[in-house]
């Protein structure tokens, strides 16, 4: 039997610049039917998986020896909200493009391109055999088998909207986070920039934490929390599951990228098929 994937219906492509060093890159994508998504820079291949991914600093690096794609967890958020399993994807720079800092784009341009699902395609469903946890002073991340998918995520950042506050995701949300950009505290811009980073931060693909208020109008309340759970999703996603498909709590409190991918790595041991 075929394996059962899901891609493009046709080839497509865009250019943006990256949030990091502001360049521009081309990402294009080819439909395939490897059941992986892979990235093909500078003459290497890797998959997205959480095993190549080499840094979370700033942001999720995915890479082989010298090549890297950086920024790749808005994209492969957008991936799990299609439903996408296979794609080849060709970056002519080391940095995806930020665009507006969410997966909103991606997501139009998938959908433009079209989505290519089987007729009889069912996705198989995940849980875990056991609870998955990382529980560090303030941080946890926390995933239990469930009859259904619940995800929460908890922040405390000391700004008056986002302390001790917190997003469910559901269905009827999905929408809100998939178009909830990234976020940083303003009065940090200045030193990132200096040290390199953040050289395409723009109003537009960023919400700037100001002591009160924000440097834009959000697009839906608490857009930073939504964000993250876009981020959880994208990050989760690199168990080459996706996290859509499971059944299962997911509790984080105070985490980033760098716990999402920890529990990732212990998740992907972790995943079984409902049969």
């Amino acid at each position: 039997t075929p394996i059962m994937t899901i891609t493009l219906k046709k080839e497509t492509e865009i250019t943006g610049n990256g949030l990091m060093k502001n360049k521009p890159c081309k990402v294009k994508f080819f439909p395939s039917d490897t059941g992986k998504i892979r990235y093909f820079v500078s003459g290497e291949e890797f998959s997205a998986d959480v095993d190549n991914v080499v840094s979370t600093e700033h942001c999720v690096v995915l890479g082989k020896n010298k090549a890297k794609a950086m920024l790749t967890e808005h994209l492969t958020a957008a991936l799990a909200f299609c439903g996408i399993d296979s794609l080849d994807i060709c970056m002519d720079e080391m940095e995806v493009p930020a665009l507006d800092g969410s997966s909103k784009q991606w997501v139009e341009l998938f959908k433009q391109a079209g989505i290519n699902k089987p007729l009889l395609y069912k996705p198989k469903q995940y849980t875990v055999s056991e609870p998955v946890y990382y529980l560090n002073g303030k941080t946890s991340l926390v995933i239990l088998p469930d009859d259904e998918l619940f995800i929460s995520y908890a922040v405390n950042y000391s700004h008056p909207d986002l302390t001790r506050r917190w997003v469910n995701y559901n269905p009827k949300n999905q929408e809100e986070i998939i178009e909830a950009r990234t976020f940083g505290f303003y009065k940090d811009l200045r030193k990132f920039q200096m040290f390199g980073f953040a050289q395409g931060v723009t109003i537009d693909n960023t919400v700037g934490l100001k002591d009160e208020g924000y440097t834009t109008p959000l697009r839906s309340e608490m857009e930073p929390v939504k964000h993250k759970i876009l981020d959880l999703i994208g990050d989760l996603y690199l168990t080459g599951v996706n996290p859509l498909n499971l059944k299962c709590q997911i509790l984080a409190k105070e985490a980033g990228h760098a716990v999402h991918l920890k529990v990732a790595k212990k998740l992907k041991e972790k995943l079984i098929e409902i049969k």
